[in-house]
């Protein structure tokens, strides 16, 4: 069911995350408690209603073009930003503690930046138009800045987030710079519009490609893809690790919807080009990530490196979804539901295992080192396994959501049938092997190391149930993802057929 131009009923989830994120800071001025218990819980109840919002307009399957045709709202971007909001969620029940513990909850900041991050998600993923496209992913960057510079007094934190910021920034100008060059060429900031005078065949390729290369180079820096990966390892370890939690989940989802809406919404007839670009950036993402993963012991910076292989695999499964320049809508729903079934499982993974970093730190001690989980199965049976379960995951074995994860990018690779998907598909095998290292060695320094510290593990009741439910999910997902496939599958169709 396709309706135009209903332009409020296209933005309503977005309107009330902005109104609250503006009521409650404004409210947290009046908030005396240490832990910023009045703020926490009415940011809470925010995000549910905003994902509940979210579910609900993608369950309906409708598709809402609005602010003439600069946004759109459908499935796809419905349950993108629906998973984003319940993200930030979980990053916050785990992340709160360590925050109140470093006194980073002096004020609502912390609070008030997450939401306007995901505020800058969802008009990322609605976009329809590259000035929204631009407004989103400036929105959700700032955000980002600010929040890993939210410990001021801390030396590793500023660096990181200076460098953040400039790397952060001269992507933003590659981004915009392609964009500029599209619609120099185009004559239109509108995707569709867009997508349409490609395809006529009357505007130079020369233009459009070199457009394309920089388009590509902004994406790849959003995704954390080699050679464009310099600042996750950087950003990651030296960020307080509730705010490595933030970056390193929900806007994940944003990189992806960003994508799918520029490069197959709008680019589509040019995807020869930037086919080649995503497997020479996924060959590379994957054997750097992996390769140097294994040289690590710091945990959140080993995290960091297993990203980028996980943004390689992604990128095979948006590049398997036109074979030879010929679109097949079968291959194409395979190869971006995939994708999409991806990263989804993939956020779902990191975060009860950056959140175990957050939960197992203390006053003084980050515990970000590989050796700090040395005989943690002895501590806490029930950390050690969730931690040992995302690992696992990550590493692909079955019967784990991370092993349907990567076999279904897989599947999309060899069903095209395309010689080159086929040997890249091989290649991914070979690194995730060598991968599998570094993430076994974490299961192996958790049951059969000795103990550096008596100390036990402890976190509020709320953390240890949510981190149990998350924990039970990547496996359950495992067992049984047909329903989570399924519905990646709807929404691209979905999203495919508008």
């Amino acid at each position: 069911m396709m309706i135009d131009n209903i332009s409020w009923l296209a933005i309503y989830p977005e309107i009330v995350l902005l109104v609250m994120a503006c009521v409650i800071a404004l409210v947290d001025l009046g908030v005396s408690s240490a832990r910023r218990t009045g703020t926490y819980v009415l940011t809470m109840l925010t995000l549910a209603v905003v994902a509940i919002l979210q579910a609900m307009y993608a369950s309906s399957g409708n598709t809402f073009y609005g602010w003439s045709n600069m946004v759109v709202s459908d499935a796809m971007g419905n349950w993108l930003k629906c998973f984003a909001t319940v993200s930030l969620m979980v990053t916050l029940v785990y992340g709160r503690p360590y925050a109140a513990d470093r006194d980073m909850l002096r004020g609502g900041e912390l609070f008030t930046l997450t939401m306007l991050a995901l505020l800058g998600i969802c008009v990322l993923i609605s976009a329809n138009n590259f000035l929204v496209i631009y407004l989103g992913l400036e929105l959700l960057t700032l955000s980002s800045y600010a929040l890993v510079a939210l410990r001021r007094d801390h030396t590793t934190t500023t660096e990181a987030a200076m460098k953040y910021f400039v790397l952060g920034a001269m992507a933003s100008g590659f981004l915009l710079y392609g964009l500029s060059m599209v619609y120099g060429a185009t004559g239109s900031l509108d995707i569709g519009q867009v997508f349409k005078a490609i395809n006529t065949g009357q505007i130079r390729h020369q233009v459009l490609v070199f457009g394309v290369v920089f388009i590509v180079a902004g994406l790849a820096f959003k995704f954390g893809a080699v050679p464009f990966h310099m600042w996750i390892p950087d950003v990651y370890q030296g960020a307080p690790t509730v705010v490595t939690l933030i970056i390193g989940s929900a806007p994940k989802f944003a990189a992806f919807g960003m994508a799918i809406r520029l490069l197959v919404d709008g680019l589509l007839p040019l995807a020869i080009d930037w086919q080649q670009m995503l497997a020479v950036l996924a060959i590379a993402s994957l054997l750097v990530g992996n390769v140097a993963g294994v040289l690590q012991t710091n945990l959140k910076r080993m995290l960091a490196y297993s990203t980028i292989s996980h943004m390689g695999f992604l990128f095979l499964g948006l590049l398997s979804g036109v074979v030879n320049g010929t679109v097949d809508s079968n291959a194409a729903e395979a190869a971006y539901s995939s994708a999409m079934f991806y990263i989804v499982t993939y956020v779902l993974t990191v975060l009860p295992a950056f959140g175990l970093i957050a939960m197992l730190a203390r006053e003084g001690f980050e515990s970000e080192e590989i050796a700090d989980l040395a005989g943690l199965n002895q501590r806490s049976p029930l950390y050690a396994g969730v931690m040992a379960v995302c690992m696992f995951s990550l590493a692909g074995i079955p019967p784990l959501v991370g092993f349907y994860a990567k076999l279904s990018v897989l599947q999309a690779l060899v069903a095209s049938g395309h010689g080159l998907h086929v040997a890249l598909a091989v290649f991914a095998v070979l690194m995730s092997l060598i991968g599998a290292f570094y993430y076994l060695r974490v299961v192996k320094v958790m049951y059969f190391d000795t103990p550096l510290t008596a100390t036990t593990v402890s976190a509020p009741l709320d953390a240890r149930v949510v981190l149990t439910v998350n924990g039970a999910l990547v496996l359950i997902l495992g067992l049984v993802p047909g329903g989570l496939m399924a519905l990646c599958a709807d929404a691209i169709v979905r999203a495919l057929a508008t």
